[in-house]
């Protein structure tokens, strides 16, 4: 009976471990597809995307897993050739380390205001909080232009990073984990002599720093995905666009470069997913039980 007991198990886990296995692979097929073809010639995937459109409604297009001549001239046009694309990763990148170092600055510091202390309208404040979490960005989006022309910033690298300064998801899911922190450490650390700051950053932010590390990458994947923002605040500087808003330009017309520059666009948020994967589970999981 415990062989048998035993036997079962190991196929159930079998089983289990090959369905997740191929369910993986499934999930993961566009992205190895993309680094695959990245190492085609030019000329060979602009041919082979120029098959779009071209075949029947039944047809499929066809999967191509060996290129004739392993090459990295994609990559030679995109970073040494073709300065546009370089050009827009490079906004990217600027977009995405100003925007996370003014949220690293505020977010705690809102975060840790509207659990700690005890004031008038703290209610009423975490109320519009939640509030414009739910309000989706078309809602959002007349208010900010009208701010944004006001203090004559539309049309600067400013009109998409300030915005986003004070985004109300990550101040909330903060808040949140640190409303679960006893008070009773405030008072003891007050007790010997540290003060609101020290309070901050010798307890909250220490305490806090799984659920800070899963809202840098979550915060991360938002700003490297984000297209509204600049092609609404940005309509005449086609220049300080980020790379996610033309891909839908690269599809349109196939030059042979498309999937290099869609690596590099991928890479660094798989650097930083995989960098921060233990933060995003812990503080998944510590907000959930809180």
């Amino acid at each position: 009976m415990k062989n048998r007991s035993q036997h079962r198990h190991r196929t159930k886990s079998f089983l289990l471990h090959s369905s997740l296995f191929l369910l993986a692979l499934i999930l993961l097929l566009p992205v190895i597809l993309t680094f695959l073809y990245s190492l085609f010639s030019p000329l060979e995937i602009k041919e082979h995307l120029l098959l779009r459109g071209s075949l029947d409604k039944e047809k499929w297009m066809p999967l191509l897993f060996s290129p004739q001549v392993v090459s990295i001239g994609q990559y030679y046009r995109v970073l040494l050739e073709d300065n546009g694309i370089l050009q827009r990763f490079v906004c990217s990148c600027f977009y995405a380390v100003t925007i996370l170092l003014g949220q690293s600055v505020f977010i705690p510091a809102l975060a840790y205001a509207l659990s700690a202390f005890r004031f008038k309208g703290r209610s009423t404040i975490f109320f519009m909080l939640i509030l414009l979490m739910l309000l989706p960005f078309q809602v959002t989006m007349v208010p900010n232009i009208l701010m944004l022309r006001t203090m004559k910033l539309l049309d600067t690298v400013w009109a998409v990073i300030l915005p986003m300064w004070f985004s109300p998801f990550y101040v909330f899911l903060i808040r949140q984990y640190m409303v679960g922190i006893p008070h009773e450490l405030y008072e003891a650390a007050q007790l010997d002599g540290a003060g609101t700051i020290c309070c901050y950053t010798h307890i909250a932010l220490p305490a806090c720093r799984p659920v800070i590390g899963a809202s840098v990458a979550l915060s991360f994947a938002d700003i490297w995905n984000m297209v509204e923002q600049p092609m609404t605040f940005l309509t005449t500087r086609d220049d300080l666009q980020p790379l996610s808003t033309v891909f839908n330009k690269l599809i349109a017309m196939p030059t042979g470069i498309e999937f290099a520059g869609a690596v590099l666009y991928m890479l660094p948020a798989l650097f930083v997913y995989l960098f921060f994967l233990e933060d995003i589970v812990t503080g998944i999981q510590l907000t959930e039980l809180k």
